[in-house]
């Protein structure tokens, strides 16, 4: 039986985000591309870290105990980041969210796979860590990321 390798399911159009990105832009890129997370890569696609959806909402649930603390009524998912009809304190904790770096909520990883590692191992490995997505690394380099839908897609692929 052939055992099926990290490259046969693995994402090879990987988004990525550097870690001086804003917030805001790891935002727009993985709701614009239908993404869960993002590997932060340098200039040279070295992977430096992972920012995911977890990440961002630990910091807005964050800001929204700051606002909570001021005994304030607003609450920070009320309206889109964008938005001008905010008050004064919206609009500061707003800008503050959105223009935090990539940096200061990224999880530095080095859990990584290889191309050739078995998807079993990938998959083992993904769900004893609790993570949804790993990168996939040859010679040092992002080559893509493999992650637990691709798994569920190719189960699906083989029943049809």
């Amino acid at each position: 039986m052939v055992q099926l390798r990290v490259r046969d399911l693995m994402t090879t159009q990987v988004i990525t985000v550097k870690p001086t990105d804003t917030v805001r832009q790891a935002v727009i890129k993985m709701a614009l591309d239908n993404v869960t997370g993002a590997p932060v890569v340098d200039n040279r696609n070295h992977v430096l870290g992972i920012v995911s959806q977890t990440d961002i909402l630990k910091l807005i649930l964050k800001y929204q105990d700051k606002l909570d603390e001021d005994f304030n009524t607003e609450h920070i998912l009320s309206q889109p980041m964008d938005t001008g009809n905010q008050s004064v304190n919206m609009t500061q904790i707003n800008e503050e969210f959105s223009s935090k770096k990539v940096e200061d909520i990224m999880v530095r990883s080095t859990l990584y796979t290889t191309p050739d590692a078995q998807i079993v191992e990938a998959l083992r490995m993904m769900m004893k860590m609790d993570v949804n997505r790993l990168p996939v690394l040859e010679q040092g380099i992002l080559v893509g990321t493999v992650s637990r839908s691709d798994v569920i897609f190719a189960i699906y692929k083989k029943k049809v």
